[in-house]
């Protein structure tokens, strides 16, 4: 069985070629060659009331593989020397169920993300698409950072997050890594966002935080750090006055807090879901209309995007 853990993983998945596999991820989704079910997260008996133990199982037929995402989510971890979320992804094969791969799903779940929002984008947000806000300056904003810029000409990215430090570590890393790039600490969210094209929320806020004002016109918006029915970073208004597509239906259904919480406040029906990533992958329903309507990518993440990265990382390591 092969074991490939943190560095080799991403090593293996550049951001441009997990797009293409995350494109290729959908399309199969979409058509029903792949499949997934429901997450079961636990939140453990242990008085926090706030870590979790996760598992995301997904098919992707009877030629490939099939297995799970197997994560803990300890938020206390932030600022530790561990992760606040770490765990394995277990591949099958499909033929004999024998157990085939163990990949690090830390690696896996980091640069997967960002490859979903970088596809959305590029269906969503303008062409000319220059200034970037990125909302959350932990390991997700490097990430997505990198999939922003191989889907859109960015200039600028103003980064804000409740920790400044965090906020000054974070530039410094990426200002080394893109040094073409402007960067600029933002001291609000709202000064964040003001001249941004693309807005990426990035954080595990409780309540929502993004309001319809701060936004310009024209703007695409990334909603990615939430991913319960109870939690979320869009107000309502926002989501009303923008143009909705999500990663999956179903998961929307289930577990998205930006989607269902205004549906509970009946300001929003569920007509307000324009399309799924993969009706925009396989071009059923028509992504940006024009130059000035809001829209918003809501993922909550799916198995079957872990997996399908995953099958690339085991493929290329095997054949090695």
């Amino acid at each position: 069985m092969k074991i490939v853990n943190f560095e080799e993983t991403l090593a293996i998945l550049p951001i441009e070629k997990t797009i293409a596999v995350m494109k290729a991820c959908f399309a199969d989704f979409e058509q029903g060659k792949i499949s997934q079910t429901p997450r079961v997260v636990q939140v453990l008996p242990d008085g926090d009331q706030q870590n979790l133990f996760a598992m995301m199982p997904a098919y992707l037929g009877p030629d490939r593989v099939f297995g799970s995402k197997v994560i803990t989510a300890f938020p206390k971890n932030a600022g530790t020397e561990y992760q606040s979320h770490m765990g394995q992804v277990m591949l099958f094969d499909s033929q004999h169920g024998q157990p085939v791969a163990l990949i690090d799903a830390n690696a896996i779940t980091y640069i997967r993300t960002a490859a979903v929002t970088g596809l959305g984008t590029d269906f969503l947000a303008k062409k000319e698409a220059q200034d970037l806000a990125l909302i959350g300056a932990g390991q997700q904003s490097h990430s997505h950072l990198a999939a922003m810029l191989a889907v859109r000409p960015i200039k600028t990215v103003h980064v804000f997050d409740l920790n400044a430090e965090q906020v000054a570590r974070s530039i410094q890393r990426m200002q080394v890594a893109y040094p073409a790039v402007t960067f600029i600490a933002a001291n609000s969210v709202q000064e964040a966002v003001a001249d941004a094209d693309i807005i990426c929320t990035l954080t595990p806020s409780k309540q929502a935080f993004l309001e319809k004002g701060w936004v310009k016109p024209g703007a695409h918006i990334n909603a990615i750090g939430t991913f319960t029915p109870t939690t979320r970073e869009i107000t309502s208004d926002l989501m009303v006055a923008s143009r909705l597509f999500v990663d999956d239906y179903q998961a929307a259904n289930n577990e998205s807090g930006d989607y269902l919480i205004p549906l509970a406040e009946q300001v929003i029906t569920k007509d307000h879901l324009q399309g799924s990533l993969g009706e925009l992958v396989t071009k059923q329903v028509q992504g940006r209309q024009n130059e000035t309507e809001i829209t918003i990518f809501d993922a909550v993440g799916l198995a079957v995007e872990d997996l399908c990265c995953a099958e690339y990382v085991y493929q290329l390591v095997k054949e090695g």
